[in-house]
């Protein structure tokens, strides 16, 4: 649907006002019982509409939106979640958007380093491909298993070198290898961009993640599409499948195992169904 040129005052400003318009552009006024008369100039729900369903003021609502109005009560965050019948993955991304952290310099932070005890862990699951990833998806250390089930065609020591370690969502956007591992490449992509969407209001200030973006919008027409769809998803587990060039194809369940820390970093692991064709190949990869 084409959409028609917005009034300046109806346009965001702010990550939050672009969250809120990307939810409200998604529901039809008919999905929340809301009256229409006429032709409409955008293709979802209007500011006013969404005002009115969450019971707050369209001018209050309008300077949340711009950025103007700070700490919005659990009411008010709570009545617009409903209001966009949002799920748990995107009410904590609201919450998280409409309470910002005080504003600060923006500054590159230091390098990442793998938690040793986690890297050790790693290196005692043999058989089972795992990763540790940083909290905006550099790889920190990986056994083997990981390299050669993700990686195989990279150096197995890069995770150690700060300044050329990969990083997994350039590696799936702009790394022809990784992009032809993943058999359900768009899915795995929409993943990925969502993941890193909810990853992003926890560090909104740090240089790291302007850079990525950027240099991810610039190289991959697929991610900027991603982005600015403000999809948002907290991975934690799932099915992926693979097409790897040394064994075919594989069917595999992950984990994501946040670290107790809270600093972003996690593990990543795959393992196969006990007798399927998967685990025979997973056998076959890492035993060779």
């Amino acid at each position: 649907m084409n959409r028609l040129p917005l009034d300046p005052a109806e346009r965001p400003v702010t990550e939050l006002g672009e969250f809120l318009r990307s939810r409200r552009d998604r529901l039809t006024p008919e999905e929340v019982g809301v009256r229409t008369y006429g032709r409409r100039r955008v293709p979802g729900l209007r500011r006013e509409e969404l005002a009115q369903l969450a019971g707050v003021s369209m001018t209050y609502l309008t300077r949340l939106e711009q950025g103007q109005s700070q700490n919005a009560s659990d009411a008010v965050v709570e009545a617009l979640a409903r209001a966009l019948r949002l799920d748990a993955d995107e009410r904590a991304h609201l919450f998280a958007l409409a309470r910002p952290r005080p504003v600060k310099r923006r500054r590159a932070a230091k390098p990442e380093a793998a938690k040793p005890g986690a890297a050790q862990l790693l290196r005692a699951m043999d058989d089972v491909p795992a990763v540790l990833l940083g909290r905006f998806n550099d790889i920190l250390a990986w056994n083997r298993a990981g390299h050669l089930l993700l990686a195989g065609h990279l150096d197995v020591d890069a995770p150690g070198r700060a300044a050329d370690r990969p990083n997994q969502i350039k590696m799936l956007f702009l790394d022809e290898h990784t992009r032809d591992l993943y058999a359900d490449w768009q899915a795995e992509a929409a993943l990925a961009v969502a993941s890193l969407r909810y990853v992003a209001a926890q560090y909104a200030d740090d240089l790291r993640l302007a850079g990525l973006v950027g240099e991810l919008s610039m190289n991959s027409p697929a991610f900027a599409s991603l982005w600015a769809g403000h999809a948002v998803k907290l991975c934690t587990s799932g099915v992926k499948r693979f097409r790897h060039p040394a064994v075919g194809e594989l069917t595999l369940a992950y984990e994501v195992l946040h670290l107790p820390e809270g600093n972003g970093q996690r593990i990543l692991t795959h393992t196969a169904e006990p007798g399927s064709a998967s685990a025979a190949a997973l056998r076959l990869l890492t035993t060779t």
